[in-house]
């Protein structure tokens, strides 16, 4: 499971023109799933995006986590992280989950990221997204786990 992470000072995605989630300062997940991923990953991975220092202290050094700067989470999927991209000009999707299997571990990873940290905002997985983002820096970071 992967998840490029972006510090921002406002995000939002739109489908169909709608609004369908939007944060002011927080990390813009953007969240691909694997075929050999599953909730324990997608858990620690939430654990990981939540407690990366990635915000600002006092002192201006990257020391502070999403939770303690009561930022925003917008978590998008895009499956296109999880291509392979090592042979030719044209991106595998081989060791990516399959539609249900990634709605499933989406889903849950929204779900779960909304038990613990308040507020959260997603996209609709599997639909044509449009994602607007001012990011913060540029701090972009990708996390995985294994």
């Amino acid at each position: 499971m992967k998840a490029l992470i972006q510090r921002v000072s406002h995000a939002s995605v739109t489908v169909n023109g709608e609004c369908t989630g939007a944060i002011d300062q927080g990390i813009l997940v953007l969240l691909g799933v694997e075929k050999t991923d599953d909730r324990a990953k997608a858990d620690k991975l939430l654990k990981k995006v939540l407690g990366y220092r990635i915000f600002s202290d006092e002192e201006g050094k990257m020391n502070l986590n999403l939770q303690q700067v009561n930022g925003g989470l917008l978590v998008v999927s895009q499956f296109t992280l999880v291509a392979d991209t090592d042979k030719g000009l044209r991106p595998s999707f081989s060791s990516g989950a399959s539609p249900a299997l990634g709605e499933e571990l989406y889903d849950y990873f929204v779900e779960q990221a909304s038990t613990i940290h308040n507020p959260v905002a997603s996209g609709r997985f599997g639909a044509d997204m449009k994602v607007s983002l001012l990011n913060d820096g540029p701090v972009t970071f990708m996390l995985e786990v294994s």
